[in-house]
C-alpha cells in the first residue's frame, strides 16, 4: 500500500497541471460561499454519466457504465478520514489501519485476501492498492465483471474493508514490521529537511503533527485499542463513499452496493468530524535547510490566503477557474522560456494557485536549480511575479493561452467515450472528498468554446494584485551541504523580496514567431509498394515501401479518437562510433534535440504549436537511432513536417547546448549524495569493469569537456540515409492522408543506398559469483541486490518461461520477506532474456531492509530460489502468475502504445509478430517444468550480491 504524504506540501516532485481549474472546487450549493456582491449565475451540472445515490445510512454511491476496458469494474472505496483525525496515542494508525484491512477480515484471515485475488489475476501493488493522506483514505480494487461470482467476492471485499477488519493481537504485531519498513524507505534528506519547516507550511496547524507514516516509536508500540478505536470512529457509512465504473450496467451495479452495504451502521454517538486548517501570520516566514544527502536545491515561495478557499458552486465560480487556468498558462509559459537560455537561473520553474495544506490556499512559485543558484532562482521567480503585477500580459500571450486550454479540452471531448473507466473513476472519488466539480468533457468543452471568447486580459492581470502580499508569506529552501558551500540567510532572502519591489523591471517583450513549421513542402517522392500483413487478423497492418527505401507500417485503431502514436528506427546508433569518439560525445548527445529546427528555438516552437497536439524528438542510442512522438489526428501533417525537419535542418545550437549543460550539471552534481542512486552507481562501475566504453555519471567537469561539434557530425551521419529507416504509425490514422504526408515528407528524404546494422560489443559485464558492499548514508536502511546474468542463445520460449518465473518468485518473495518476517515493505524479482546486441539474460531480486536484517532476508530470497531450481512453482503460483498475465493483455490490446510496441519489436527484434496471437495460448501452456528448467539453467551459475549499508 502506498502513503500519500500530502501532494502540495511535496508538490516539487508532483505534474504541475497548467490548467487545474477544478482545484478544490464544489457542487453544493450555499448562499455563504458566495462571493459577495458577486451575480448569481446557474449550478454547475454534474454529467449525466455517473449515477450519484445515498444510501439511509448516510453511505454514496457513484456508478458509470463504461465500456472499457472490457469485462472490468474499478471499485473504489473512499473515506473522509485521514491522519488529521488521529488523537495523540494514534499517530500513524490512519495509515496502519489500511494495512490491516489487507491482513484479516470477516470474509478473508490474514493473507486470503490477497492469495485470492492474485488467483483472478489482480496483482498485488499493480492492481490491488490503497493509499491514506492527512484527510482521506481511499482502497483500490480493480475486479473482472463477467463472472458473477469475481464481482460478487469484490464487493464483498469492499464491505469487509468498509467495517470487517478483524484486527487480532496477533494480525496487528505481525503487520507491526512491514510498516516500520515502509516508514524506513521514507527516511532520508527530503523527510529530514521537510520535518523542519513543515510547521511553517502548517503554521500553527495540525497538520504538522499528523504526517501519515506516524513515528517510529508509536508504530512499535501502540496499544491495540487505539487502532481499534480509530476504526470504531472513523470507518463508517456517512463518511464513506462506494465508486464503481466499468463494463457493467447501472441497476446491476447499484443492486450490489445496496446489498452490500445497507446493513452498515453509524456509532451512536459520532465524534464529529472536525475541520483542521492552519493559522494566518504577520510578515514572511523563511525557512532554509540543508542536508548531506539532499541531491537537488529548490526554492519555494507561498503567498497564502488569508480567507477560506473559494468554492466552486456556480457557473460563474467555474469561469473563475478558468480565468486562473489561463493565468497559470502564461506565467508558466514564461518561466519555461528562462531554463531555455544559455545560462538558466534554474532547471524548471512554475507557479500556479491552488491548495498546500487542510483549509489553505496559496499563490506558490517553485524553482529547482544548481548548489549555488537558490538566490537567482529566487530573484527570478519574484521578478517574473513583479512584472506580471506592473504591466501584465500580453494580448498575444493570452490569445495562445486560449489556443491551448481549447485545444486540450478538444482532445478530453473527442476521446470522451474512449475513456479507461481508471481514468474516470478518479473524479468521483475526489468528487465526494473534496466536491471537486463533474461536469463531464462535453459540456465543459462547450462552455469553453462559448466563453472564451468573452474572458477579457484584463481579468487576467487582475489576479496577481490579490495573489502577492508581504505578510502571510512564505519562503523556503532547500538543498545540500557540503564542504565550500555557503549557506543563504534569512537576512539575504527577506533583503532580496524588498529589492525586488522596488527594482527596474522592464515590461515582458513578446517577440513573434513565423506560423508555419515549413513554409515549403519539399518535392515529393512516391510509394513503390503496398502490402497489407495479415489482412483480417487482430495484428492488421499495412506497410508503405517509399522510393527512396524507408518503409512505412500503420496501424489503424479506435481505441482513442484523437490519437496518433510514432515511432521509428534505424540499425546503428553509437556501436558504429569508434570507443574515442563515443567517449567524446556520450554526455553530449541528450543536448542534440535541445537545439532549435530550422531556426525555432524551444520557446519560439511552444508560441509556434499553440492549438496544435504534435511533437517529436530524436534520440541516438546504443544500437539505434530513433524518432518517437505523437499528434492528434488534425495535426498529423505538423508532426510529419518536424519529422523531416529533424532528418534535414536540425540546427548546430550552440546555445541550447550550453543551456542543456548547465542544467545537466545542476540536476546531476549532487545526486550520488541518495544512498540509494549512489548504491546503483557503484554497482554499474563494478558491473563495467574494464569496459572502454563505460560513461557512468558525468562529473561538471565530464560535462565541459563534452565534444558538442563532433556530436553534432555523428548526428548529421546517423540521420543522413532515411532509406535504411522503419517509421511506424498507430492509431486514429485517415489511411489516404497518411500516404499523402509519407510521400511528400519521407519519401523526399535522402537516401545513400546503404543498409547497416549494429556493432556487437566485444566486452561482457562481469557475471558469476561476485560480492559488492557499498557503504553510504547516515539513516539505518539498507538496500539488497541480487543479480544473475551472462550469455545465451536467445529462444523465445524460454524468455517467456524466465519472465513468468521472476514473477512466479516475486509473489514468494511477498509471502516470505513481508508477510513471514515482517522485514520488508517491497520485494520483487524480474527475469529477461534479450536478443540484442547479443543474447544475454538478467535475472535480479532486489528490496530495501533493516541493516541487521540483510543477512537473514537474503538467505531466505535464496532459498526460495533453489524451491523454484529443485522443484518449481507450485501449482497456485503459476496458475496467478496466467491469470495475472493473461488480465494485463486484456487491457493491452485496447491500447495504442501497446501495439506501436509489438510491431517496432518485430522489426526490430527480427521476430514473429504473430506471436502476439498465440499469447493467450503460449502463457497457457507453461508448465512447472519449464519454470523449473530455466530456474536450473540459469539460477545455478553464481550471482552478485551487491549490499548498501549505512556509513560506519
Amino acid at each position: 500500500m502506498k502513503t500519500s504524504f500530502y501532494r502540495l506540501i511535496r508538490f516539487a516532485f508532483c505534474s504541475f497541471l497548467a490548467f487545474s481549474i477544478s482545484a478544490n472546487a464544489q457542487v453544493t450549493t450555499s448562499p455563504e460561499n458566495q462571493k459577495t456582491g458577486t451575480i448569481p449565475s446557474d449550478n454547475l451540472p454534474i454529467t449525466p454519466d455517473v449515477k450519484i445515490g445515498k444510501l439511509p445510512n448516510g453511505l454514496t454511491y457513484y456508478i458509470q457504465n463504461n465500456g472499457k476496458p472490457e469485462d472490468k469494474v474499478e471499485l473504489r472505496l473512499a473515506i473522509k478520514a485521514g491522519s488529521i483525525l488521529e488523537t495523540e496515542d494514534q499517530v500513524g494508525l490512519a495509515h496502519f489501519m489500511e494495512h490491516m484491512n489487507f491482513n484479516g477480515t470477516k470474509n478473508f484471515k490474514k493473507n486470503e485476501l490477497v492469495d485470492y485475488l492474485q488467483g483472478i489475476g489482480v496483482e498485488f501493488g499493480a492492481d490491488l492498492n490503497a493509499y491514506t493522506s492527512f484527510d482521506e483514505t481511499v482502497y483500490i480494487l480493480p475486479i473482472p465483471s463477467d463472472d458473477p461470482e469475481k464481482l460478487d467476492k469484490g464487493f464483498q471485499i469492499l464491505n469487509d474493508w468498509a467495517g470487517n477488519a478483524l484486527l487480532t493481537e496477533k494480525d496487528i504485531d505481525e503487520e507491526r514490521g512491514v510498516v516500520i519498513e515502509e516508514y524506513r524507505t521514507r527516511l532520508g534528506a527530503a523527510t529530514r529537511m521537510q520535518k523542519n519547516y513543515l510547521d511553517k507550511i502548517a503554521y500553527k496547524s495540525r497538520y504538522a503533527e499528523r504526517l501519515p507514516i506516524g513515528t517510529k516509536e508509536n508504530l512499535e508500540t501502540f496499544d491495540y485499542e487505539s487502532v481499534r478505536n480509530f476504526q470504531k470512529d472513523w470507518y463508517r457509512p456517512n463518511l464513506m463513499a462506494v465508486i464503481a465504473v466499468g463494463d457493467l450496467d447501472v441497476e446491476t451495479l447499484e443492486k450490489k452496493i445496496i446489498e452490500n452495504f445497507s446493513d452498515l451502521k453509524n456509532p451512536e454517538n459520532p465524534k464529529p468530524r472536525q475541520e483542521y486548517g492552519s493559522e494566518n501570520h504577520e510578515g514572511t516566514l523563511v525557512a532554509i535547510e540543508w542536508d548531506e544527502e539532499a541531491t537537488s536545491s529548490q526554492v519555494q515561495i507561498y503567498y497564502k490566503d488569508k480567507g477560506q478557499p473559494q468554492k466552486t458552486l456556480t457557473v460563474k465560480d467555474y469561469r473563475d477557474n478558468v480565468v486562473e487556468g489561463l493565468f497559470d498558462q502564461m506565467i508558466n509559459n514564461r518561466l519555461a522560456e528562462f531554463s531555455n537560455k544559455p545560462n538558466p537561473p534554474f532547471i524548471f520553474g512554475f507557479s500556479y494557485k491552488g491548495q498546500i495544506i487542510g483549509n489553505k490556499e496559496a499563490y506558490q512559485s517553485f524553482a529547482q536549480t544548481n548548489e549555488t543558484g537558490q538566490m537567482a532562482a529566487l530573484k527570478t521567480l519574484l521578478e517574473e511575479n513583479e512584472r506580471v503585477k506592473r504591466y501584465g500580459f500580453k494580448a498575444s500571450e493570452f490569445e495562445r493561452a486560449k489556443k491551448d486550454y481549447l485545444v486540450r479540452l478538444e482532445r478530453a471531448y473527442k476521446n470522451r467515450d474512449k475513456l479507461e473507466s481508471n481514468r474516470i473513476v478518479g473524479r468521483y472519488v475526489q468528487h465526494f472528498l473534496k466536491e471537486n466539480p463533474v461536469p463531464g468533457e462535453e459540456w465543459s468543452y462547450n462552455f469553453a468554446q462559448k466563453e472564451l471568447p468573452n474572458i477579457k486580459l484584463s481579468e487576467v492581470n487582475a489576479l496577481i494584485k490579490d495573489f502577492l502580499h508581504d505578510d502571510n508569506r512564505l519562503v523556503v529552501l532547500t538543498g545540500p551541504k557540503k564542504d565550500g558551500l555557503k549557506k543563504v540567510t534569512e537576512e539575504e532572502v527577506i533583503a532580496l523580496l524588498d529589492e525586488v519591489k522596488t527594482s527596474d523591471i522592464k515590461d515582458y517583450e513578446d517577440e513573434a514567431v513565423r506560423s508555419e513549421m515549413m513554409s515549403e513542402k519539399p518535392e515529393k517522392g512516391s510509394i513503390v509498394d503496398t502490402k497489407v500483413n495479415n489482412a483480417g487478423q487482430l495484428n492488421e497492418t499495412t506497410t508503405l515501401t517509399l522510393s527512396n527505401g524507408a518503409r512505412i507500417t500503420y496501424k489503424k485503431t479506435d481505441f482513442k479518437n484523437d490519437e496518433v502514436l510514432f515511432d521509428a528506427f534505424s540499425y546503428g546508433g553509437s556501436s558504429l562510433y569508434s570507443d574515442e569518439d563515443f567517449l567524446q560525445v556520450v554526455y553530449a548527445n541528450g543536448g542534440l534535440a535541445e537545439a532549435s529546427l530550422d531556426g525555432l528555438s524551444k520557446n519560439d516552437m511552444t508560441k509556434m504549436m499553440s492549438g496544435k497536439i504534435a511533437r517529436v524528438r530524436p534520440s541516438i542510442g546504443a544500437f539505434s537511432e530513433n524518432l518517437r512522438g505523437s499528434a492528434s489526428p488534425k495535426d498529423l501533417e505538423t508532426m510529419f513536417q518536424m519529422i523531416h525537419l529533424y532528418f534535414t535542418k536540425l540546427d548546430k545550437d550552440d546555445e541550447a547546448f550550453a543551456s542543456y549543460v548547465s542544467k545537466q550539471k545542476a540536476f546531476l552534481s549532487n545526486i550520488a549524495s541518495n544512498p540509494n542512486i549512489s548504491f546503483s552507481i557503484e554497482v554499474g562501475k563494478f558491473l563495467n569493469e574494464g569496459n572502454p566504453r563505460f560513461s557512468g555519471l558525468p562529473s561538471p567537469e565530464d560535462l565541459d569537456k563534452a565534444n558538442y561539434a563532433l556530436a553534432y557530425e555523428k548526428y548529421k551521419e546517423r540521420f543522413a540515409n532515411a532509406g535504411d529507416f522503419n517509421f511506424y504509425f498507430v492509431g486514429n490514422v485517415d489511411e489516404a492522408k497518411i500516404k499523402d504526408l509519407a510521400e511528400t515528407y519521407i519519401a523526399s528524404l535522402p537516401d545513400n543506398g546503404k543498409r547497416e546494422t549494429y556493432n556487437v560489443p566485444t566486452f561482457r559485464p562481469k557475471y558469476g559469483a561476485n560480492e559488492l558492499v557499498v557503504r553510504k548514508g547516515t539513516e539505518p536502511k539498507s538496500q539488497v541486490r541480487l543479480s544473475w546474468s551472462g550469455e545465451t542463445q536467445y529462444d523465445v520460449d524460454e524468455a517467456r518461461a524466465f519472465n513468468a518465473l521472476a514473477e512466479a518468485l516475486s509473489i514468494k518473495l511477498i509471502e516470505k520477506l513481508r508477510e513471514e518476517e515482517g522485514g520488508v515493505y517491497g520485494a520483487g524479482a524480474r527475469g529477461s532474456i534479450s536478443k540484442i546486441p547479443y543474447g544475454s539474460y538478467n535475472f535480479s531480486i532486489s528490496f530495501p531492509c533493516a541493516p541487521e536484517n540483510v543477512d537473514k532476508l537474503i538467505d531466505a530470497s535464496i532459498a526460495e530460489v533453489q524451491k523454484l531450481i529443485d522443484n518449481g512453482p507450485t501449482d497456485e503460483d503459476l496458475d496467478k502468475v496466467k491469470k495475472a498475465k493473461l488480465l494485463s493483455r486484456k487491457d493491452q490490446l485496447e491500447q495504442n502504445r501497446f501495439w506501436l510496441n509489438v510491431i517496432r519489436s518485430a522489426d526490430y527484434n527480427k521476430s514473429d509478430i504473430n506471436n502476439v496471437l498465440k499469447y493467450e495460448e503460449n502463457i497457457n501452456a507453461l508448465t512447472k517444468k519449464d519454470l523449473q528448467n530455466v530456474a536450473q539453467k540459469y539460477l545455478t551459475k553464481g550471482y552478485l550480491r551487491a549490499v548498501l549499508l549505512p556509513e560506519e
